[in-house]
């Protein structure tokens, strides 16, 4: 198990669940949290770079009312009165919304994305808006109009994107809870990389009006928070509804060699490995997945390039030099190869639906690699040089091709940096992976405990 970063906030041991029984015994108030949450940010997030805009004004007045309802009678729930951030691709009304972009630097939406709507709608209070890699078009989170965001446990380090402040904001304890985006691993890739749980959940899940697109028939909307607990509770905000927990005992788990996608260090899959084993786990081949990596690229690319192109003909100059070569790189994608892509993707998904008819779970790494130092493109592994990038999405984006739901959850440190168990299921099992990732949890927690001395 990951214990919190050094220096992290208060949120960092507390789970949702223990403060909404706070707030409704009286020992604390929305304002309480809200002034929490505000103080950690004016500590912690000038080095982490974590936030585009806090909303102290905002935070304050939901807090309030927060408060006042609770103290009528009106509870909408756990997550009243429980500071959240969003990532700066949702929309929120009258608050700033830039997409980590110079293009709309100075945005302030009229309206709330309905997952916005929905938070509100539970109380939830909205501290402030998340960083992201520019456009939420790079699995580094280095790359954005303002600036870097630095992983908590290591701040020379990445913290994964695109959902990069998301996933800090969250490890570093200045909230408990926050909303990303995952078009490829840009939920999962930062809660890897930051110690945290992050889920992509089925493709459509989630409404994604009033989100930037990425890649519109990729794009999701997905829980991020230090446990699965506190995840399934944000989830079921954002999903509209909630429903019974999953009968997990027999759980049956197909393991995917991280080998047959990317090259990994083998720490890093030998951590994700270990968190299985209160499961029984057998070893699966997936026919083809490795073409699902050349298969999202060719359908991402060729949909984000069609998003950007009216920015690229006006203005590119106003693009961050690195994501506006991999943009024109994505125009080069021709109308064939996406037709090809979605060949594969549709036998390799006949060949997973039959695996996973089998097993209830596939189950691996959610990232090859440690994280990074901060705008290192390339690295050794075993003797060769990787493309960082590269790898960071290879292990995730097969999945998203699929439109199949997927959950990381963190696994162990290793050189002091988090890696992550990435599990996969069937199409709207989001609540059994959100089971399994709590069971691996308690197991590995009291497992960790009792071997101390």
């Amino acid at each position: 198990m990951i214990g919190p970063p050094p220096g992290a906030g208060w949120f960092a041991r507390r789970t949702v669940t223990e403060l909404a029984g706070a707030l409704r015994a009286g020992t604390m108030s929305p304002d309480d949290l809200v002034e929490r949450a505000l103080t950690e940010a004016a500590r912690l997030d000038p080095e982490l770079n974590a936030f585009v805009t806090v909303d102290m004004p905002g935070a304050r007045a939901a807090a309030e009312r927060a408060g006042r309802e609770l103290s009528a009678g009106l509870d909408r729930g756990p997550l009243h009165g429980i500071p959240v951030a969003v990532k700066d691709v949702v929309d929120t009304a009258g608050l700033r919304t830039t997409m980590g972009s110079r293009h709309h630097a100075g945005r302030v939406p009229e309206h709330d994305a309905e997952c916005v709507r929905r938070l509100r709608a539970s109380g939830a209070v909205i501290v402030g808006k998340a960083a992201t890699h520019e456009f939420a078009f790079g699995p580094t989170g280095d790359r954005s109009a303002s600036g870097a965001t630095r992983n908590p446990y290591r701040h020379g380090h990445i913290s994964g994107g695109s959902s990069s402040g998301s996933a800090a904001v969250v490890a570093a304890g200045i909230v408990p809870l926050a909303v990303g985006t995952d078009t490829g691993g840009s939920v999962r890739i930062p809660a890897a990389c930051c110690g945290i749980v992050g889920l992509k959940p089925t493709h459509g899940a989630v409404p994604s009006g009033g989100v930037f697109p990425v890649s519109p028939s990729l794009d999701t909307v997905g829980p991020m928070a230090r446990t699965a607990g506190d995840c399934l509770l944000l989830w079921n905000v954002l999903a509209g509804q909630e429903a019974p927990e999953p009968d997990i005992s027999g759980c049956r788990v197909g393991w995917v060699a991280p080998d047959a996608l990317h090259p990994a260090d083998p720490r890093v899959t030998e951590a994700a490995r270990a968190m299985l084993e209160p499961l029984p786990v057998q070893d699966v081949a997936v026919p083809d997945v490795a073409r699902l990596r050349w298969a999202y690229q060719a359908i991402q690319g060729r949909e984000v390039h069609m998003v950007h192109a009216e920015y690229l003909a006006v203005a590119p100059d106003l693009y961050d030099e690195e994501v506006l070569a991999r943009l024109h790189a994505a125009g080069r994608i021709t109308e064939e190869d996406t037709a090809a892509a979605q060949r594969i993707r549709e036998r390799v998904l006949g060949a997973v639906t039959a695996l996973l008819g089998r097993h209830d779970l596939l189950a691996m790494p959610t990232v090859p690699i440690l994280p990074p130092p901060l705008d290192v493109r390339s690295a050794p592994l075993d003797g060769t040089s990787i493309d960082v990038r590269a790898a960071l999405l290879s292990l995730t984006s097969p999945w998203s091709v699929l439109g199949l739901p997927a959950i990381s959850l963190p696994a162990a440190l290793v050189d002091g940096l988090p890696t992550g168990l990435q599990l996969i299921a069937r199409p709207g099992a989001e609540r059994l992976l959100l089971a399994v990732a709590g069971r691996l949890a308690d197991a590995n927690q009291t497992t960790t405990t009792a071997s101390q001395p």
